[in-house]
This record gives C-alpha cells, structure tokens and sequence, in this order.
C-alpha cells in the first residue's frame, strides 16, 4: 500500500523454531529479532527451483519498473500453478509500528496493509516474511491470475528460499518489493531507508494458494514446501 511494502509478523518462536528460523537454543522471546541468513527452508533448493524459471512466457500486458526512476524491463511470466518475476527487492515496513518499522524509521511508513491477521489487525513486516503485488492495473490484475491475499511466494536469493505470503499491494506500475522480515531471511538489508537489492530476487508466487492463519509463518513454510515440490513436478 505504498512505494514500498513489508512483511507481516506474527509469527511466535515456536513457529520460527518449526520453520528453521531459529537455533534450538534460543528462547521465543527472541523470535522477532533472529532470522539466521542462512537459513534454507523447505527442502526443496533455490538451483531446482531456478531451472525452472529461466525462460519467460509474459502473462502480463506489459512490463514493469523496478524503481520510479527506471524503465519498464520486468514482465510477469506464467508457469504451471504459478507466476514468476525476477527483479530487485525494495524494503516495506508497513503495518504494525514495531521497533524496526515506524515513521521514525521508514520515511514512507503506512500503518496498515491490503491483507490482514486473523485478528483483523494490519500485517507486521518486521517479524513476518511477506510479498508486495503491484495494485491491479491494466498491466496485470493479479487476482485473475489466481494470486490471492495470504496466497505462498518462494523468494529466492543468492541461493536461498525464504517462504513468504501474499501480504501487500504496491503501486500498479512497480515490482519487486517484500518485508523487512523477508529481507533479513535471505541475507538483504532489511533498513527501510537504506536497505534492500538492487537486482537477484525471483519470486515465485503459487496459484490458488492461501495460508492459514495468514500470520502463521511455520504454515506458509509447510505449505510452500508442498507447493514447491509440485510446481517441480508440473514444470
């Protein structure tokens, strides 16, 4: 819901011990400010899920920017049971105000999110691995493509998976954008104002998915493992 868009949390430490995100040492109190770079979830590796999108059949009428002051280079592209974009990734932090995502910290901070937990409360994109998807638009309409609020991303970076949600809509002509969370996973720098990848993010975003409860980040882990290994499968 703004140039830039975060990931939700609310996910406990028991969810993240579940999901591989934390050291069986640490203490649920510490979930919300450990997320190892190295973590690899899921069992399915980055390499087999690369080989499968290295060509593109656009699915999108057009093609989108990275960054308001770049040129439209990134299309959406259609696989079995899934879309893909490979771009950079802005950082978002909006939703809950947590330590790391406020207006102090994020100049464009929005409290709210398109998606919402369980409780109705906004998404938390300090301590929830979530996607952005551009707004609908006469690019792209990303619900009749079968992306849905809650729906499983697998973003992949330098070698890494993280499993993510469906949590935030952008601006209908940029892609490319997740939560602090998703960021501090997969080893970017998750600083809203200095933060992020300039180019190495592909997402992969799996048709008619959901996550339930949206927030549970161990379930979209369980669920993306799943779907990733179909989507191995069906390509």
């Amino acid at each position: 819901m703004r140039l830039r868009t975060l990931t939700l949390a609310a996910a406990s430490g028991t969810a993240l011990l579940a999901a591989g995100m934390l050291p069986a040492h640490a203490s649920a109190g510490t979930a919300t400010h450990t997320a190892p770079a190295s973590a690899q979830e899921g069992s399915v590796s980055a390499a087999d899920l690369l080989a499968k999108v290295k060509s593109c059949s656009q699915i999108s009428n057009g093609k989108y920017k990275t960054d308001d002051e770049t040129s439209a280079t990134v299309p959406v592209c259609g696989k079995n049971g899934a879309v893909f974009w490979k771009a950079d990734m802005d950082i978002d932090c909006d939703g809950q105000r947590t330590t790391n995502c406020n207006e102090n910290r994020d100049p464009w901070y929005q409290d709210d999110t398109a998606f919402h937990q369980s409780d109705g409360k906004p998404l938390k994109a300090e301590s929830l691995p979530y996607v952005v998807v551009p707004s609908s638009s006469s690019i792209w309409n990303y619900s009749s493509a079968g992306i849905k609020g809650g729906g499983v991303v697998a973003v992949i970076y330098n070698n890494k998976v993280e499993y993510a949600v469906v949590g935030d809509t952008g601006p209908t002509k940029i892609i490319g954008e997740a939560s602090y969370a998703t960021a501090k996973a997969l080893g970017i720098d998750p600083d809203p104002k200095t933060g992020g990848a300039d180019s190495g993010v592909t997402y992969i975003l799996f048709k008619n998915s959901r996550v339930s409860p949206i927030e549970s980040h161990s379930a979209a882990v369980s669920l993306g493992d799943q779907l990733a290994k179909q989507f191995l499968a069906n390509n």
